[in-house]
């Protein structure tokens, strides 16, 4: 009989691509009981039903529960996270974990750990503690780690912020990137399967182009964000028009998020009549990194030019606030959301050698340390009482009377 009963809960491609690996780890190992969640994007046409993504994978989807409505205004954000926190409740009711386990810092996965924190589930939470100055995310990050009971975070410096937010550091241990798993688990996709799995042929240049809006622009910039959005996209476009010909550029459909339907906007229009520029909605993972290694050159904000990039040696410009401060390898330039920026960018992240680049997210082991982690937790509800730890010394006294 299975010792521990963990719930995985996925709410969007990019996410799902990571915990991939650790739900692959955990169900080679007797002693947990997997039950995958599936929701958000996962359920929506509008952004490829990625949920045949995961069963294609051979992974058992136990639950799907719908939330994400046909709106990504702040209403309606706020109205898919109303429906998430209802139906995901009613999942965990009838799947009964002993434990959930949550990636990273989107609004679905906001709503996973309220629903946890209600229902009294402990929460094991990947990727927290890192910085994305740009994004709500940053927030929601933040906010899900206050309300989870073991940290298993990517790198040192992360474990070091969470520890700061007054987690106890027995409870924060650096595991990696689970997406590194994926060089070290599986053979990476040569040039023809790419090509094959596209349905069209990789030109004798090729860029990956995966841009999310800013969903927490700079103060100065009181536009509405579907408007920022556009006017970063039309800025990328132009920096884009400038390279040289012979270049395919391979665009990747922004996610759910407020301002992500502005954006997909601007790539229909710039795509329309074009034999250069593919749209791609969804992508399985391995067909993603597949077609990264066949790129000379990654243009966006997606945390893959961070994470991800620098195993596969590919350069990468990372425009606007959306990853600012977010640990990254020497592999990366980081501009502004400018098209004369972005084109400057371009040229020096395509004269770069990234042949020595480093990656510092781990060494793509992630899904068996957490395995281990989970396997030494023996009674879970324990871990529900969360002491505040002090970081700079003991308490301050009450001041008596």
């Amino acid at each position: 009989m299975s010792g521990l009963r963990v719930a995985v809960i996925t709410g969007s491609r990019a996410e799902y691509g990571l915990l991939y690996w650790v739900i692959r780890a955990l169900s080679a190992d007797p002693h947990f009981d997997v039950r995958v969640i599936a929701t958000g994007s996962h359920l929506a046409p509008e952004f490829g039903m990625t949920v045949h993504d995961i069963e294609r994978d051979g992974v058992r989807v136990d639950e799907r529960v719908e939330m994400l409505v046909a709106s990504d205004t702040p209403g309606g954000v706020a109205r898919s996270m109303a429906l998430g926190l209802i139906g995901l409740s009613d999942a965990l009711a009838r799947q009964a974990p002993d434990l959930v386990l949550l990636l990273g810092d989107r609004f679905e996965t906001l709503a996973a750990a309220q629903a946890c924190l209600l229902a009294r589930i402990p929460v094991a939470h990947l990727a927290g503690g890192d910085v994305t100055e740009g994004a709500l995310d940053d927030a929601m990050r933040h906010a899900i780690t206050k309300l989870s009971h073991l940290h298993l975070v990517s790198n040192e410096e992360s474990a070091r912020r969470v520890v700061q937010m007054g987690e106890l550091p027995q409870r924060v241990h650096v595991v990696g990137n689970p997406g590194l798993d994926a060089f070290r688990e599986q053979p990476l996709m040569a040039r023809p399967a790419v090509q094959e799995a596209l349905g069209r042929p990789l030109a004798e240049r090729n860029v990956l182009v995966v841009f999310h809006p800013e969903t927490l622009p700079a103060g100065s910039d009181t536009r509405p964000l579907a408007d920022s959005a556009a006017a970063a996209t039309g800025a990328l476009i132009g920096a884009l028009e400038g390279l040289s010909q012979g270049a395919a550029f391979w665009v990747v459909m922004p996610n759910a998020d407020e301002g992500g339907r502005a954006i997909k906007d601007r790539w229909r229009q710039w795509a329309a009549g074009r034999t250069d520029v593919c749209l791609i909605e969804s992508v399985p993972r391995a067909v993603f990194l597949g077609l990264m290694a066949q790129c000379e050159l990654m243009v966006g904000n997606s945390s893959s030019a961070l994470g991800e990039a620098p195993s596969l040696k590919v350069p990468a410009v990372d425009i606007g606030r959306r990853q600012a401060s977010r640990l990254a390898a020497a592999n990366v330039i980081r501009c502004e959301a400018t098209c004369a920026a972005i084109a400057a960018a371009m040229a020096q992240a395509l004269a770069l050698d990234c042949s020595g680049v480093v990656n510092p997210y781990g060494d793509g082991m992630t899904g068996p340390r957490v395995a281990a982690l989970l396997k030494a937790v023996e009674r879970p509800r324990e871990l529900l009482a969360k002491p505040f730890h002090w970081v700079a010394g003991p308490p301050p006294q009450e001041a008596s009377c």
